[in-house]
């Protein structure tokens, strides 16, 4: 794994040497609801979706980047190859997506990060520069749990900051972190011209929508 995208590409660096923000990719899931097997390995315009995802975030500015996988994993890890990530195992994945995300939360403190911006491996039409205004908005201090809105409807992905830590670690089943973003008052919604932050993909009808 080389770079920070595709070889072809050049994302920005991210160091502001401030707010340490890493993202986690959650790409663990078995995906039931699509047809004709794993949705992560879907083609996109050339590119499996989780590719796509992950590319999303090798593109913005987090310091780092985390995929979480478990569902076919070495399929999925396969489809990632060439980007600058490292990946994590999450055996538990079946028992539903609080254990990725107590997966990536063991990164975040592994690694040290102020805050976890976590993504949907499902979700490959998020832009980067959406990731970047949600960093932006975290470390010019509007918000600890900052998500994007558009047309007024709260998307991915999410970040956190290293206060809700253990918050998130304690969730279960398949709610993630969303009753710490429906209930925290020091929660904030970001506008953003980006679609994609509503898109994502649970069949095959899915992939046939413009979310671009």
């Amino acid at each position: 794994m080389t770079d920070r995208s595709d070889a072809d590409s050049d994302g920005p660096d991210g160091g502001d040497g401030s707010t340490v923000v890493g993202g986690v990719l959650l790409a663990a899931g078995r995906g039931t609801r699509f047809e004709g097997g794993n949705k992560l390995l879907a083609d996109v315009d050339g590119s499996p979706i989780v590719r796509r995802a992950a590319r999303t975030l090798c593109q913005s500015s987090v310091h780092e980047v985390v995929a979480v996988v478990g569902h076919e994993a070495a399929r999925v890890t396969e489809a990632l190859d060439g980007l600058d990530l490292s990946v994590r195992h999450n055996d538990s994945y079946a028992a539903g997506q609080s254990t990725s995300v107590r997966t990536g939360i063991d990164a975040a403190r592994d690694a040290d990060w102020d805050a976890v911006l976590f993504a949907l491996g499902d979700m490959p039409f998020v832009r980067p520069s959406t990731v970047d205004a949600l960093r932006t908005a975290y470390a010019s201090g509007e918000g600890t749990i900052v998500a994007p809105a558009y047309e007024g409807q709260r998307g991915n992905p999410v970040l956190f900051g290293r206060q809700h830590y253990d918050g998130l670690s304690d969730v279960s089943g398949d709610r993630g972190g969303r009753h710490l973003i429906e209930t925290r008052d020091d929660a904030v919604l970001v506008d953003v011209d980006d679609s994609g932050v509503r898109s994502d993909v649970d069949s095959r009808a899915d992939l046939e929508s413009d979310a671009g």
